[in-house]
């Protein structure tokens, strides 16, 4: 005689949460002169606290890193020739 067999219980597991944006390009190289990551453009300080920063921080950062790194790093105009 076999046991009837129990119903399946399903358990919902937990989400897991979406990594945190990142501006990281995985280019981890800290300009001497200007302090900024010449990767993604962020300051040392920025950084490090990127983990603690919640994600409308970060965002207002990143909105920012195109134009710090056209600044610190022009691209010069080719010269007519």
């Amino acid at each position: 005689m076999t046991a009837p067999s129990s119903p399946r219980h399903t358990v919902a597991m937990p989400a897991t949460p979406p990594k945190p944006s990142s501006p990281c390009t995985k280019v981890c190289v800290l300009d001497a002169v200007n302090g900024l990551c010449r990767g993604c453009g962020r300051t040392r300080e920025e950084i490090a606290a990127w983990g603690l920063m919640g994600e409308a921080e970060r965002r207002t950062v990143m909105a920012g890193l195109e134009a710090r790194l056209r600044a610190a790093y022009p691209v010069p105009e080719p010269s007519g020739a």
